[in-house]
């Protein structure tokens, strides 16, 4: 697995996140994910609160990509990596309790990435490099 450095943890907080996926006919899906969080060192996870069309690609085994950039400071960073959907588990338990705490929708699912691979989205000839990979 990938892992994330520090730096990536805060720009994560801080930045928000576009995930990409594909349908049964690869038509490319993209959207914002304002729940997206680091579940720990080696994984993201966010709150699928809509079980729309990404929800759907995910379900019939699309692959996840998760995309943040930050245009003032012209950096970014992309994750790939195998996702996991939970709904009937301790992680989904735990995400719904922090749902009803904070006062937001309770989940669906769950999605959880895997992070098996970290490349640069920065401005400049670093674009698109791999920065870590398993």
């Amino acid at each position: 697995m990938a892992q994330l450095t520090e730096d990536m943890k805060e720009f994560i907080k801080n930045n928000l996140a576009w995930v990409a996926t594909v349908n049964q006919d690869g038509i490319p899906d993209l959207g914002p994910k304002m729940s997206m969080f680091v579940l720990d060192d080696n994984h993201l996870a966010y709150h699928e609160r809509t079980a729309g069309q990404t929800y759907r690609n995910l379900e019939n085994g699309s692959p996840l990509v998760v995309a943040f950039a930050n245009f003032e400071q012209k950096k970014g960073y992309r994750f790939r990596g195998e996702v996991v959907l939970h709904t009937d588990d301790a992680i989904y338990d735990e995400q719904v309790k922090l749902a009803n705490e904070r006062g937001t929708k309770v989940p669906a699912c769950v999605p959880v990435l895997e992070i098996s691979e970290i490349e640069d989205l920065s401005a400049g000839a670093k674009a698109g490099t791999v920065i870590s990979h398993d």
